[in-house]
C-alpha cells in the first residue's frame, strides 16, 4: 500500500476496505480510475483509460488483472 502525501496536506492512495478508517477521519474524495472487465473470450482487461493510461492485458484471471491495475497506478500515479 502507498499513501501518497501532497503539500497540502491531501492524501492520495488506492482505496481499499482496510483503509476505511482513514476515509472516516475527513473528507473524502473517492474517485474510480480504471475499469477490470471480463472480454468475449472470458479473460480480464484492467482498463486504465480514465487516467490517460493503457488497456492491460488480456489476463485469464480478474484476480492478475486487478494486481495488474495496481501495480501500473502505483507505478504512474501515485
Amino acid at each position: 500500500m502507498i499513501l501518497n502525501i501532497l503539500p497540502n496536506g491531501d492524501i492520495k492512495f488506492i482505496y481499499s476496505d482496510e483503509l476505511r478508517e482513514i476515509v472516516e477521519h475527513g473528507t473524502a474524495h473517492i474517485e474510480r480510475v480504471s475499469h477490470v472487465e471480463p472480454n468475449d473470450d472470458a479473460e480480464f482487461t484492467a482498463d486504465l483509460s480514465p487516467v490517460g493510461g493503457p488497456t492491460l492485458g488480456p489476463f485469464k484471471l480478474r484476480q492478475d488483472a486487478l494486481n495488474a491495475e495496481v501495480e501500473w497506478l502505483e507505478s504512474n500515479i501515485l
